[in-house]
């Protein structure tokens, strides 16, 4: 082992989710579905139904996975009730991709809309509890275009 390897390997980029979900091959076949993923390694556990870790990948971007093993304090949002964190997810039709994550079985929680930022962008949920946003890059507005249109969305309210 005295080759020199790339401290940041191949296809990967500095920052990578790495999701705890329960039912670690059900969600690998819902992010399949629901992002058009594509699972390039999977790891079970042995002697277990458990996978230990999966990679998918979405577009330029690898997400790892691994069951929930609660013995190992690796825990889902669903033992939480919930996550403070989101996914953001950058796609080519943003209004495509909910509708195909809303029929394997995400809920919506903010349809997409033309937003001051230069996205069309949408909130969802998934069905292992993490939270997505989903947007199309659609224009370039500066700050100032920004500070002004988001100032008229909120009312003037600072």
């Amino acid at each position: 082992m005295s080759q020199k390897v790339d401290p940041i390997p191949e296809g990967y980029h500095a920052i990578t989710p790495h999701l705890v979900v329960k039912g670690c091959a059900a969600a690998l076949e819902f992010y399949k579905k629901a992002f058009g993923a594509e699972e390039t390694i999977r790891m079970p556990m042995p002697g277990s139904d458990l996978i230990m870790h999966a990679e998918l990948q979405i577009g330029d971007s690898k997400v790892m996975l691994v069951d929930e093993m609660p013995n190992m304090q690796c825990l889902s949002p669903q033992h939480f009730n919930g996550t403070p964190v989101t996914i953001h997810l950058m796609c080519e039709d943003v209004d495509a991709m909910m509708k195909q994550a809303e029929e394997a079985g995400a809920t919506v929680n903010m349809p997409p809309a033309d937003m001051f930022w230069g996205d069309r962008y949408g909130k969802l949920t998934d069905p292992y509890g993490h939270s997505w946003s989903v947007a199309t890059h659609i224009a370039d507005p500066t700050m100032e275009e920004m500070q002004q249109a988001m100032e008229a969305m909120m009312g003037g309210e600072e």
